[in-house]
């Protein structure tokens, strides 16, 4: 492990869980060392629960400090540096509704079978009311709040991601094509690349892996 880093604070996360990828992004741009430690959702290590009994990632640990909710560990990374100014450009309510009634439908969609009686169609539709909205703000700049990357996009594109993943072919052929070159412009950055990098499990392993790799 690079030097400096095998002090640093520890954060446990799930490679493809979009919060814990929203989160390794804000981690990754502000340059903040952590000791990453990749885990599987379906088996949990008992030193992560012990730490927050939630058993979701991320979770942060700064000596006595524990973050196990992503905007806080964006929040926690970017008030140590914030070189993007993404700060600057929060978008609560935007962010919020992505969260709650996009999450919502998006998990009906995606695993309609895990939900009685959900309507994967009826949960499409319904979700893709918040992606028209994101398309009409993208007709007006290049990102949701202004023409560069900032907080909101890093915080609300891993579910539009996760969202187009159930069926490709399908949102592909959307009329959103504001959203679609947003997308697929945020999936190849270099930023989301080098947060997507593949580590093997600490609980496996025990190995810690300094991140970001600077």
């Amino acid at each position: 492990m690079p030097a400096g880093v095998d002090d640093a604070p520890i954060l446990y996360s799930f490679r493809r869980c979009p919060y814990a990828m929203r989160a390794r992004m804000a981690v990754a741009v502000a340059k903040t060392p952590v000791r990453l430690r990749e885990i599987l959702l379906k088996d949990k290590p008992a030193e992560m629960l012990a730490a927050s009994a939630k058993g979701t990632t991320p979770v942060l640990i700064d000596g006595d400090e524990i973050i196990d909710e992503s905007l806080g560990v964006m929040a926690w990374a970017l008030a140590k540096r914030d070189p993007e100014g993404w700060l600057a450009h929060e978008d609560n309510a935007l962010v919020a509704e992505n969260d709650g009634a996009f999450k919502h439908h998006l998990d009906r969609y995606k695993y309609s079978t895990r939900y009685e009686g959900a309507n994967r169609e009826a949960h499409r539709s319904e979700a893709m009311k918040f992606i028209e909205k994101l398309e009409a703000r993208l007709a007006t700049s290049a990102y949701l709040s202004t023409n560069k990357r900032t907080l909101p996009d890093i915080a609300i594109f891993p579910f539009i991601r996760q969202f187009r993943i159930a069926d490709e072919a399908w949102f592909d052929a959307a009329p959103i094509p504001k959203v679609h070159a947003w997308l697929k412009g945020l999936m190849a950055s270099d930023l989301f690349q080098s947060a997507m990098k593949k580590y093997p499990l600490w609980k496996d392993t025990g190995e810690e892996f300094g991140f970001p790799v600077l």
